[in-house]
């Protein structure tokens, strides 16, 4: 068994590298240009799998796939990381497809084996007090900058829209009886939202005023248009900036606050109200309805939460003591 230079391993054993690895590290440093810690990682990432494979009596370079998937069990036995699970399998990917492409072995071990599927993180949301700060700060707003803030943000809670659809929505979206918009989303499909009536009053107010931010002897097609923007209409990010603005003078935390958290604080308000999950789906948007579900998931934390810091019992429920 031809073998490569010694590394120390876990726990401080010696794990000598196979010479087919050795000379995929040395590659990378050669012909990728890959800087001393990333070849540093890749060999942190090849010594833990061959750590496993002499323990087997096996070779790196002839392993089978059933190998794989067992080092890849056994890093999820250890609850590490799916971050630092999915690196590994990456460098062995590499490593594997170096040997293919070396005429080494003819297939890839890792093909077969599928990634480790990364929690997928709950959205920021907003509390309906939260949102009620917001707007009392843009009604605080002289002058029509105030009246089009007031009217942005009670449209995007009215409708969950994405920022993009938002600054982006034509003027003829709206219903005549201002009571739906028809927004046109993600792949051109169009779906129609709902507007509740503190929206449908606050566009009420706007449109006389929108005028204002056309240039003179111009028109333009967007509901809220711009002088400056060379898209014609407001941009996602003075909106974004506009939202800061407004967080900073309610008292909450800056990278708290988004068109975005707005369009999650839409969703996750409504179901706290017992809405539908698939008229929330059509809402938003979501081609997918998992993608709407991760709003139950708030929804349980925050229950969850609640229990753990208001019930009176909340520690012999920790403590299993009941």
């Amino acid at each position: 068994m031809k073998r490569g230079s010694s590394h120390s391993g876990v726990n401080g054993e010696i794990i000598t590298l196979s010479h087919h690895a050795e000379a995929f590290l040395e590659m990378l440093a050669v012909e990728r240009g890959a800087s001393p810690r990333t070849v540093e990682s890749y060999r942190s990432d090849l010594t833990s799998f061959e750590k496993l494979v002499v323990k087997q009596g096996e070779v790196s370079s002839e392993t089978s796939t059933e190998t794989v998937r067992s080092f890849m069990a056994s890093m999820g036995s250890t609850g590490m990381a799916p971050t630092t699970m999915s690196r590994r399998l990456s460098a062995l990917r590499q490593y594997f497809g170096f040997l293919v492409a070396e005429g080494i072995r003819s297939d890839d071990p890792t093909a077969n084996v599928d990634s480790p599927r990364r929690g997928r993180p709950l959205p920021k949301i907003l509390s309906e007090n939260d949102v009620g700060m917001l707007l009392t700060g843009a009604r605080a707003v002289k002058g029509p900058r105030g009246v089009r803030l007031v009217a942005l943000i009670e449209l995007l809670y009215a409708t969950g829209l994405r920022v993009s659809e938002l600054v982006g929505l034509p003027l003829g979206a709206l219903a005549r009886d201002r009571s739906v918009v028809t927004v046109r989303g993600k792949g051109g499909r169009e779906r129609m939202v709902p507007l509740s009536l503190p929206a449908q009053e606050a566009i009420e107010v706007w449109l006389p005023i929108r005028p204002q931010f056309i240039a003179k002897d111009q028109s333009s097609p967007w509901l809220f248009p711009s002088k400056t923007a060379k898209e014609g209409h407001l941009t996602r990010g003075m909106f974004a900036l506009l939202l800061k603005e407004l967080a900073i003078g309610a008292g909450l935390a800056v990278s708290a606050v988004s068109p975005h958290v707005l369009r999650h604080a839409f969703a996750s308000h409504l179901l706290a109200h017992d809405a539908d999950l698939r008229s929330v789906q059509q809402m938003l948007g979501h081609a997918d309805i998992s993608t709407t579900q991760i709003y139950t998931h708030v929804l349980d934390e925050r229950l969850k939460s609640l229990v753990r810091n208001f019930h009176p019992l909340a520690n012999g429920f920790a403590n299993n003591t009941l």
